[in-house]
């Protein structure tokens, strides 16, 4: 049975589960969201969106993987988002402009129920609050080419499942030096940093701990 907004509003009560378990795994430490906020100059504030949307009886979400461009985050699968704009009045208007923009959705019937912890990227000095919406659907996308090299409708149940974790050698940070990460394997996706975290905590939120190490 699809997964109710009063449902998934509940889940997301505070307080939050955070990132440490998950960050554990990686071996090394990530910056805190208080080192982020201290910074000077400021870290750039920016939000993404997790849609739970309901396709054929089934609850889904919906990641992207970016295009190959000279950045850090090339090639790499999130969830749809960027950064704050000065139009944006506060960081659930951010996430679903970029929703918007990103992926031509139309998402005036989506609904907010709540937020996950924020995670700082160092590589590109970003802030990012999780932004999780609800919709009884998703219709007709749009997909900006220039920012999206494909969108990934994944069931729930898929993110949510307990064999797809994994740890390899991962390229990172502008020199591109290996390290070993946790990642999920997500419909043969490697699916790490930043969002790995946020479909950590997520998971945690709808009953679903990180499998034993």
């Amino acid at each position: 049975m699809p997964l109710s907004i009063s449902a998934l509003r509940a889940a997301l009560r505070p307080p939050l589960p955070g990132h440490n378990a998950f960050a554990a795994l990686n071996g090394y430490p990530r910056p805190s969201v208080s080192t982020a906020l201290a910074m000077a100059p400021p870290s750039r504030e920016s939000a993404v969106l997790i849609l739970i949307y309901a396709a054929g009886g089934v609850d889904h979400t919906l990641l992207m993987r970016r295009p190959i461009y000279q950045g850090v985050h090339s090639g790499q699968i999130s969830f749809p988002g960027g950064k704050r704009e000065p139009v944006d009045p506060d960081l659930e208007a951010t996430a679903l402009r970029e929703f918007r923009e990103e992926t031509g959705a139309d998402t005036s019937a989506f609904e907010v129920v709540g937020r996950l912890t924020r995670v700082y990227i160092p590589p590109s000095r970003t802030l990012v609050t999780p932004v999780v919406a609800w919709s009884a659907a998703l219709g007709p996308l749009r997909p900006d080419v220039r920012e999206v090299a494909a969108l990934i409708n994944v069931p729930l149940d898929e993110v949510l499942r307990a064999d797809n974790l994994r740890r390899k050698p991962i390229p990172m940070g502008p020199s591109g030096e290996e390290r070993m990460a946790a990642y999920w394997d997500i419909r043969g996706q490697v699916v790490w940093g930043a969002t790995a975290l946020m479909i950590a905590e997520l998971r945690e939120l709808l009953g679903v701990p990180l499998p034993p190490r």
